[in-house]
This record gives C-alpha cells, structure tokens and sequence, in this order.
C-alpha cells in the first residue's frame, strides 16, 4: 500500500513564505512523476508545479518565480517551497505521485491535502 503525507500548510500573511513536504510510503518499487496540486474553494484542482524523474520542473504561470518544487529522492519526499505568497495561493494543496508499486501496476496516488491560508 502506498501513501502520501502532506505537511507545512498554515496561515501566513501576504508576502510571507511555506514549505510544503510530501513524503511517500509503502512498498514502492519506482516514481517517475511527482507533483503539487492545489483547490480553492469552489473551484477545480489545478496543477501547481511537477517534476518527472531526470526531467525539468513545470509549474503554472500563476507561480512561476515564486514557488519551487523539489525532490529528496533518498527519502520519498517532495517539497513545495512558496514565497512571495498572495491571498490567492489559498487553497488545499494536494500531492501527487505517480508510483509503481510492489503490484508492478503504475498508479497515480493523492495525499489528503494540506490547507495554505494566506491573509491580506
């Protein structure tokens, strides 16, 4: 069984900076994919920033600049760092991890979200 794990989220005033982690568990034979994912309120899940495995990272427009996402792959775990943030980076952050596990059938996983609160 493989599992994600958010953490960082929180409230931060406007300008200020978090740092998201995603660490992978379970029995997992690759990951050729990761990446952040974010839904405010009312809206549709979009994309925030991805990174395959020996690639670039990606991110959305909206982001470009201010965030930065990174992989420790020794320890499973995916970063987000966001920085110059604005009230309208609020939103749940999800990770997602494209693994195959000990089944050797390639799957996406979801973590279960962390809230990123930004105050004007």
């Amino acid at each position: 069984q493989v599992q994600l794990v958010e953490s960082g989220g929180g409230l931060v005033q406007a300008g200020g900076s978090l740092r998201l982690s995603c660490a992978v568990s379970g029995s997992i034979i690759d990951i050729n994919a990761m990446g952040w994912y974010r839904q405010a309120p009312g809206k549709q899940r979009v994309v925030v920033a991805t990174l395959r495995s020996g690639g670039s990272p990606v991110y959305a427009d909206s982001v470009k600049g201010r965030f930065t996402i990174s992989r420790d792959i020794a320890k499973n775990t995916l970063y987000l760092q966001m920085n110059s943030l604005k009230p309208e980076d609020t939103a749940v952050y999800y990770c997602n991890a494209r693994v195959l596990p000990s089944s050797f059938i390639w799957a996406d996983y979801w973590g279960q979200g962390t809230q990123v609160t930004v105050s004007s």
